[in-house]
């Protein structure tokens, strides 16, 4: 599998952990929260610092009386019961936060990426957007809740700690001074490598979980072409690239640590050698060496996590990143700063006036051209031809899920792009091809478009549907989970759940794409008797192959490669002749052996 399928853009690599400023939209609401784990961060870091001080005393005053010591010791406890306390509450602040800031990113993940346009969908892979809402948020997770406090901790003992060493003894500070560059110099030159490297994991990661989405979501179909070992090849190679990027990140970030610590301790043993000579001259005491050596320890351990956490903030800054393409990820579909109100009552006459329109992902092939239809209201309006002729485009861009490149479709003589898409949408009640499943109760997958329902709207809906008999003679009715996608009902049973939902949504438009193909012939003439009674006094437009279902339409538009070659009634096309005539010739009255001979 390319790498670039897993893309949702080209997208430039993190170049510092800056990226992170992102979050604060996110991080703002909760400033209290905020400020009291900073609170706590501070104290439990001075007290930190506080005790190689009484560590000096204690060395310093060892000859003096038991009863100083015993009181050297009672402070000492104190300000370690001050620390765990200390801990404990930023602790719980910062985690708190941690989840509620990654809680809050889901959400507005989500409901981003829930409302943009099919053309979206056509470039990134719905398994990589859930890697993102899983893997890179928990990523996030683990900084604002940890890392980062842990970061800031150790920040401040560095710098209190360098502090406190220049007081100790000047001489020394000055020694270790010198070893910082030498320490600085892997981390950034390593660092950057590791953030390459973090990116790349992140993608590879989300390139498996796409693959996997789509495979198991077709588990049946791969298994019934015995194509299983393709598929386990294809994401053993994806999820081995994975392995072999991280490989290479853990194996960077190891020769990283390795070469901080040994220049961090190497550099303090050298320090303290020096410090232990200045002792036996006399020019520091042994309690001022024990201080300066806490000190040392202190900023050692605060400069090695430091090196540690870097490469955690650089793969949360690259899953931000990751994370903010999807929520300022540009639609090709916008609403107007204006929407113009539909009518009320709506008349829900549709139009298409010289409309051109070509998928994204086939900039070459028009789908429709030069298309000109008015569809009166109240009328049923069927659409035949061959598959690709153009049908099922037409009933997304009555949707308006693409926009024409040319012309314009228009309700009630107004441009569907004047108008709000969600008003838009609440007008129209669709039963599609392959209709979807939620993993919810029965009578939840009808109310989809009204949730309001009663459960008698809902049970008269499923009866004119023909669905009522099947749903009541489930384990528990209505109240039955339906499984993901529908897996407990059959194809037929699925399409009539579907049928329910558009009759309960009660809506002034009808849009049947090959509503009943999954139907047998008992049922199907039954939910025909069911779809005529609810066309009435809609505006309805039929989308089928089965002529059959369209024999009673007020009209039937012939089309062919995106364009209308024929109108008219069921009599007067197959008086024609032509394409029509043809099709029902096929389904009508020729039989399978003329079928083949006429293709």
């Amino acid at each position: 599998m390319a790498r670039g399928a897993s893309n949702l853009e080209d997208r430039p690599t993190s170049r510092r952990v800056g990226a992170l400023g992102a979050l604060w939209p996110f991080v703002r609401p909760y400033r209290v929260q905020m400020l009291l784990a900073l609170v706590a961060l501070v104290v439990t870091s001075a007290i930190s610092l506080i005790l190689p001080l009484a560590a000096r005393r204690v060395v310093d005053n060892f000859d003096d009386g038991a009863g100083l010591l015993d009181q050297y010791f009672g402070a000492a406890l104190l300000i370690v019961a001050a620390l765990a306390l200390g801990t404990a509450a930023r602790y719980f602040f910062v985690t708190r936060l941690g989840e509620r800031v990654v809680a809050d990113i889901r959400k507005a993940v989500y409901a981003r990426v829930i409302t943009l346009s099919p053309a979206f969908f056509e470039r990134v892979m719905t398994g990589e957007i859930l890697s993102r809402i899983t893997t890179d948020t928990t990523l996030i997770q683990s900084v604002v809740g940890s890392s980062l406090s842990i970061a800031l901790r150790n920040m401040l003992i560095l710098a209190g700690g360098l502090a406190m060493l220049a007081w100790t003894s000047l001489k020394l500070m000055g020694l270790v001074l010198l070893i910082v560059p030498a320490i600085l110099i892997p981390i950034i030159v390593l660092g950057r490598r590791l953030r390459s490297l973090s990116r790349q994991n992140q993608d590879w990661i989300a390139a498996s979980s796409g693959t996997a989405s789509e495979t198991l979501l077709a588990a049946q179909t791969i298994q019934a072409y015995t194509a299983e070992a393709r598929s386990m090849a294809r994401f053993d190679e994806v999820t081995e690239q994975s392995y072999r990027v991280a490989r290479t990140r853990i194996g960077t970030r190891a020769v990283m640590t390795a070469i901080v610590i040994f220049l961090i301790f190497g550099g303090v043993i050298g320090v303290l050698w020096v410090g232990a000579r200045d002792v036996q001259n006399g020019v520091m005491t042994a309690g001022q060496l024990v201080q300066f050596v806490i000190y040392a320890i202190l900023v050692a351990s605060a400069a090695g996590a430091l090196s540690e956490i870097w490469g955690e903030l650089q793969r949360a800054a690259g899953a931000t990143e990751r994370l903010a393409e999807l929520l300022s990820a540009q639609d090709t579909l916008t609403d107007p700063s204006m929407p113009v109100p539909l009518p009320a009552p709506l008349r829900g006459q549709i139009g298409f006036h010289g409309v051109g329109f070509n998928f994204p992902s086939r900039p070459d092939v028009p789908a429709l051209h030069g298309f000109d239809l008015t569809i009166r209201p109240g009328e049923t309006v069927a659409l035949v031809g061959p598959s690709g002729a153009g049908k099922t485009t037409v009933i997304q861009l009555i949707q308006r899920f693409w926009d024409p490149q040319s012309g314009q479709v228009t309700l009630d003589g107004i441009d569907l792009r004047d108008l709000a898409r969600v008003d838009l949408r609440s007008r129209i009640a669709l039963v599609p091809q392959d209709p979807v499943i939620f993993a919810a109760s029965a009578a939840e997958n009808i109310r989809l478009g009204r949730p309001d329902a009663s459960d008698a709207q809902v049970q008269a809906a499923a009866r004119a549907a023909h669905a009522h008999d099947f749903i009541a003679a489930l384990p528990q009715g209505y109240d039955t989970a339906l499984g993901e996608r529908g897996v407990m009902l059959s194809g037929g049973q699925r399409q009539r759940v579907a049928i329910a939902r558009a009759i309960l949504r009660d809506a002034p438009i009808l849009l049947l794409d090959e509503a009943t193909s999954a139907l047998d012939a008992e049922s199907e003439s039954l939910v025909q008797a069911a779809v005529s009674r609810l066309a009435e006094g809609r505006t309805t437009v039929v989308v089928a192959h089965r002529l059959a279902t369209v024999k009673k339409a007020d009209r039937i538009i012939v089309l062919d490669q995106g364009r209308i070659v024929a109108t008219g009634s069921h009599d007067q096309l197959v008086a024609q002749g032509g394409l029509y005539a043809r099709l029902a010739r096929m389904q009508f009255t020729d039989g399978p052996g003329q079928i083949a001979a006429s293709a």
